[in-house]
């Protein structure tokens, strides 16, 4: 770590401002103060600052449909989530998944399937705009497979129609091309416990369809997944491979699978293991919802300390009103605490202010310093550090929330300097290994980018892999640069070359974090 931080403009230099009209600086400086102060005191009494990731309605929606499954429907929760979904409704009748964005068929499917569930009259004028824009984007054949998932759940589609999932796939070694590890972190965190879900089929019919959101007839389901006739592309192969999965499922439920039962035990230790230094499985709502519905379908009962944990961290997502509830995918204090604590430097506050030394404490204290999974993609001789979003996630320490942390520390002292250059030293030295092929960095794993795995039927969330990307590239380059590397080091040749292939034609970089 350099000796002191890269020094810092007062906020009210005017000469830092040469583009403001006269005496707007004063009025920018009382506004930069108005947030000093605010900032300050939103600071939690344990030193972390913690605001709210604001999503689409899919998670709540989610949570009204696996109530129903599990038989624990609250109305007074219901109605609140109904409320919700009905809140972000569109004009049009969809819903989205990002703001200002058109109808999106798996967030449309998913609200109208949990109104439906909640008692809502499918006639209500509401539901009937709502079903329209379902069928005209596809309704149910064009959901993905995660979402059919949950639709088989409760028996609105068959088992048949949703991709297999095979738990072998956690026997596989490393030494094979495509196996368990070379899939992104959050993939494996939710299919594993699909895995588990797959093998049971723990479906409990409800008293109703949806039979209005095919609209050109169920045999659109059995379409997606059929395989074509000399048709030798990767995708095809992937079906037809599909179809002998579920010739093995059938097998494996008459206990005729010779590696089912080790691959069933195999899953389950892995789920449990990674509960452990976690709020729950990898800490992000849809791995800890598919965790959840695995240790009922393996058997657990409701009172078990497992289920009653899982379910609990379920519910630290929640945020509930008078008449409203809304889920956040996953909590965001250590990513929260260092953005706000760069912020606050670069805008004057001072470096010894007890606040930022409290929470530069409150940093330092949520280093990891486990070997996580990302050894596996990883395994260099560095000693294990690395910081996460969340507040315990010790499986998955991350590269992006580390370099956050990084800038954060290096404009803070503390009244342990050693142990802050220590920490410092460490996470620098652990994200510097990380460092892919190609020069950039990824999330959470180091070349997690094999392609082929894109062209399995269960891919279509789009998010199998975990590549190096520009925006996390362009924030280590950042920390380097404060910290005086040179511009001809190998590592940072790299990284350049990398961003400047990269660059898109209009100038711009894709930002995927």
């Amino acid at each position: 770590m350099s000796s002191s931080p890269v020094p810092l403009a007062p906020a009210s230099d005017p000469s830092k401002s040469p583009v403001l009209p006269a005496g707007a600086v004063a009025g920018l400086d009382e506004a930069i103060t108005r947030s000093q102060s605010y900032l300050l005191s939103e600071l939690k009494p344990e030193g972390y600052w913690i605001g709210e990731l604001i999503v689409d309605v899919t998670l709540v929606a989610d949570m009204v449909v696996f109530y129903h499954w599990w038989g624990k429907v609250d109305p007074a929760w219901q109605a609140k989530a109904v409320h919700h979904i009905f809140s972000k409704q569109l004009a049009d009748g969809g819903w989205n998944i990002y703001p200002h964005g058109p109808s999106e068929v798996n967030a449309t499917v998913k609200a109208y399937l949990a109104l439906k569930l909640a008692g809502i009259d499918p006639k209500d004028p509401r539901m009937l705009r709502a079903r329209e824009v379902a069928c005209t984007l596809g309704g149910v054949p064009r959901m993905n497979t995660f979402s059919k998932l949950y639709l088989a759940l409760i028996g609105l589609v068959t088992w048949k129609h949703v991709p297999t999932i095979p738990s072998e796939v956690l026997l596989i070694g490393k030494w094979f091309h495509v196996n368990f590890w070379e899939m992104s972190s959050w993939s494996r965190a939710m299919l594993v416990p699909l895995a588990i879900i797959n093998h049971f089929r723990p479906t409990r019919p409800l008293p109703l369809n949806v039979d209005e959101l095919f609209p050109n007839g169920k045999w659109e389901l059995d379409e997606a997944l059929r395989p074509r006739y000399f048709d030798f592309g990767l995708r095809n192969m992937f079906l037809w491979l599909d179809r002998l999965h579920k010739l093995a499922e059938w097998f494996s439920r008459h206990g005729l699978h010779p590696f089912r039962r080790r691959a069933l035990r195999r899953a389950e230790t892995w789920m449990l293991e990674r509960f452990e230094g976690s709020d729950g499985l990898a800490a992000i709502f849809p791995a800890m919802l598919n965790a959840l519905i695995a240790l009922k379908a393996l058997g657990y009962d409701d009172e078990h300390p497992q289920v009653v944990r899982a379910h609990r961290e379920l519910l630290r997502l929640m945020h509930e009103t008078a008449d409203s509830v809304r889920i956040e995918p996953c909590l965001s204090p250590v990513w929260d605490s260092a953005i706000v604590s760069i912020c606050l430097r670069e805008s004057g506050v001072p470096a010894n202010h007890p606040k930022m030394v409290k929470s530069t404490h409150w940093l330092m204290d949520r280093e990891i310093r486990f070997k996580g999974d990302w050894i596996h993609k990883n395994p260099v001789d560095v000693e294990p550090s690395g910081w996460v979003f969340e507040f315990n996630n010790q499986w998955n320490p991350d590269v992006d929330d580390t370099a956050m942390v990084l800038l954060a520390l290096r404009q803070t002292p503390t009244d342990n300097p050693r142990r802050r250059d220590e920490s410092f030293a460490r996470g620098l030295k652990w994200m510097m290994a990380f460092q892919c092929r190609d020069g950039g960095w990824a999330a959470f794993d180091k070349d997690c980018t094999k392609s082929i795995l894109e062209k399995v039927p269960f891919a279509d969330h789009n998010a199998m892999l975990d590549p190096e990307c520009a925006d996390i590239t362009a924030r280590i380059l950042e920390l380097l640069g404060y910290e005086g590397w040179d511009v001809n080091h190998p590592q940072i040749k790299r990284a350049l070359d990398y961003l400047r292939a990269q660059q898109e034609p209009d100038g711009s970089w894709y930002g995927r974090w």
